[in-house]
C-alpha cells in the first residue's frame, strides 16, 4: 500500500495519521505534500482548538527511502525534494496557529524527528525511539531541517543524533528537554486524550495569538538562517558516498564508504 496523511475532527480537535504500511509509516514525497495540504486546511478551520499527529505503532521511522534512487542523485530534484516537498510540509505545521500535539510511539527517526519538532506538546511512550543515523545513508541534513531540528532538541543532541547515529529513548529525550511527557504504552491514547480535554474549552482565538507570539519570539528564524547555505547544500547529490548509502540500504547490505 501506498502512504497517506489523513485527517479527521471530532468536535474541536482534530487527528492527523501518518500512515505507511509495512514501511513503520515511513514519508514518501507524496505524503510531504499531503501533510502540507491537510495543515493548511487545518489552519483555516477556525473552530479547532487542538491537533493531534500520530502513526499507528511507529509514529514514523524517516524517509521512504525506496524512493530515493529516482531524485536524490540529482542536484536539482534533490534540492526541489527538500526545499518544495519537506519544507513545505514542515513550513505548513510551523505556521499552523492550531496548537499541535504530538502522540509518538515506536520510532520517530528522521523525518519523524523533524514532524515532532514542529509541535507544540509531545507525549511519547516509554518504548518510543528518537534519532536521524542518516550518515549510514550517505548525506547530510537540510539546513532548515536541520536548523528545526537543533532548535528542537537542542544543540548537543543534534550532534549526538547526526554526527554518530546515535538512538535515543524517551526517558532520555524527556530529560533532555524533547518530551513534555513519557508514559506506559497502553497509558499513551489516555495521556493525549487528557492533554486534548484540557485544551477543548479554551478560546481558540487565544492559542492561534499565542502561537504567533511564539513565533515572533522565537530566537531563530529558521527559514532566514539557513538561506545563505541552500545554493551549496546539495552539490553532494551525485557523489559516490551518496550513492553507497542509498543504494546499500535499498540493496539489504551494509554501506562501505572509502576513507
Amino acid at each position: 500500500m501506498t502512504g497517506h496523511i489523513a485527517c479527521s475532527a471530532a468536535g474541536p480537535v482534530a487527528t492527523v495519521e501518518i500512515s505507511h504500511p509495512g514501511k513503520h509509516n515511513a514519508m514518501s514525497r507524496a505524503m510531504w505534500r499531503e501533510l502540507r495540504s491537510v495543515f493548511e486546511q487545518i489552519q483555516r478551520d477556525e473552530s479547532l482548538t487542538a491537533v493531534v499527529i500520530f502513526g499507528r505503532q511507529h509514529f514514523c521511522a524517516g524517509g521512504d527511502i525506496s524512493e530515493y534512487a529516482g531524485f536524490r542523485f540529482q542536484e536539482d530534484s534533490l534540492r526541489d525534494f527538500h526545499e518544495n516537498d519537506v519544507w513545505g510540509g514542515l513550513r505548513a505545521m510551523l505556521d499552523c496557529d492550531v496548537p499541535i500535539v504530538a502522540k509518538i510511539d515506536g520510532n520517530c527517526m528522521g523525518a519523524g524527528v523533524e514532524i515532532a519538532s514542529c509541535c507544540d506538546i509531545r507525549i511519547a511512550s516509554d518504548h518510543a525511539r528518537f534519532g536521524a543515523p542518516i550518515a549510514r545513508l550517505g548525506f547530510p541534513m537540510a539546513p532548515r531541517e536541520a536548523a528545526l531540528v537543533t532548535r528542537a532538541v537542542g544543540d548537543l543532541t543534534a550532534r549526538e543524533m547526526l554526527l554518530s547515529a546515535a538512538v535515543l529513548d524517551a526517558s532520555e529525550m524527556k530529560q533532555r528537554g524533547f518530551l513534555n511527557q513519557v508514559v506506559r504504552g497502553d497509558l499513551l491514547e489516555s495521556a493525549v486524550g487528557a492533554c486534548t480535554d484540557r485544551m477543548r474549552p479554551l478560546a481558540p482565538r487565544a492559542a492561534r495569538l499565542n502561537k504567533q507570539c511564539f513565533r515572533l519570539l522565537a530566537p531563530v528564524d529558521i527559514a532566514q538562517t539557513a538561506t545563505d547555505l541552500i545554493a551549496s547544500s546539495y552539490r553532494y547529490a551525485d557523489s559516490p558516498e551518496h550513492r553507497e548509502g542509498v543504494t546499500a540500504f535499498i540493496e539489504k547490505r551494509p554501506p562501505c564508504f572509502t576513507h
